[in-house]
């Protein structure tokens, strides 16, 4: 249970998603209200102060364009109040929540890069969350225009970015090259989907964890245009955690959807359906 009455997180950030400008912090200290216990409504709000009150220390719109403004969040966020990652961020639960993000200063990179942004967008910069396969960073200026865009890494404390830098971290995480449609901005719920993938990641290796795997499935199904698969994965785990009845009529759910598409998946997950009922007899 979170600091919100039953189901109260799930449902605002439901509501969230759905709204024409979905408010991108908010969404991720949601996502923490359901891992924390002890986050409730004051703590969403002391979050939100936070991300203002460095806000304030940005200095009003600085000469120089976007590497100006990228100079100056480094300055302020990495090197001044040292929010930064590591490679021990990797297996924490606490490096994909917002609010302990904002507590240690440390995360994942595309937590950081949520700081960043919203920082950044809060002081009036010209900013936004880009995608990169396998690392996410940061962008200034119009993406449109690559001389002018200016990238950077918040997981090395906002250190601004090369083209050969930008293209190594591509090349790193997937061996293929670096095309400029990945330096397009990411909207909020591309980010959201991405963040709860990591939890539901960090989850699948830590079977004990079901619980945390669960919720992050239960806050992407409100997403819209999810991925139907995700119907499935709740009810294997609901399966997994004793709910027979309830992880089989999902997995029954889902093999109606497929059916259409593939009569040999929706099959087996039907059998599986029919095996979890048998649990109870």
């Amino acid at each position: 249970m979170s600091g919100f009455e039953g189901g109260e997180a799930v449902r605002r950030f439901a509501e969230e998603v759905r709204a024409e400008r979905p408010d991108l912090a908010l969404l991720c200290l949601l996502i923490g209200a359901e891992a924390d216990a002890e986050l409730d409504e004051a703590g969403l709000d002391a979050a939100q102060i936070e991300l203002d009150r460095l806000a304030g220390q940005l200095p009003y719109r600085p000469s120089g364009g976007p590497r100006a403004w990228a100079v100056a969040l480094r300055d302020l966020l990495g090197e001044e109040y040292g929010f930064r990652g590591s490679a021990a961020d990797y297996d924490r639960l606490e490096s994909s929540l917002l609010h302990q993000v904002l507590r240690r200063r440390r995360g994942l990179p595309i937590l950081l890069s949520v700081v960043w942004v919203e920082v950044a967008r809060r002081a009036g910069a010209p900013v936004y969350g880009v995608a990169l396969p396998g690392h996410f960073v940061v962008g200034f200026g119009p993406p449109e225009d690559p001389e002018r865009q200016v990238l950077v890494d918040p997981f090395d404390g906002g250190r601004l970015l090369t083209d050969e830098d930008t293209s190594s971290l591509v090349v790193g995480a997937t061996g293929a090259p670096l095309e400029a449609s990945m330096l397009t901005p990411a909207e909020p719920l591309d980010v959201v989907v991405r963040i709860l993938n990591n939890v539901r990641a960090w989850a699948a290796a830590r079977p004990e964890r079901s619980d945390v795997a669960l919720w992050a499935v239960e806050l992407g199904l409100t997403i819209p245009s999810h991925p139907a698969r995700l119907r499935y994965e709740r009810g294997q785990l609901l399966v997994r955690r004793g709910d027979f009845l309830g992880g089989a009529a999902e997995m029954e759910e889902y093999a109606d959807l497929v059916e259409v598409v593939d009569e040999g998946a929706a099959e087996r997950v039907r059998k599986e359906a029919f095996a979890a009922r048998a649990m109870l007899n």
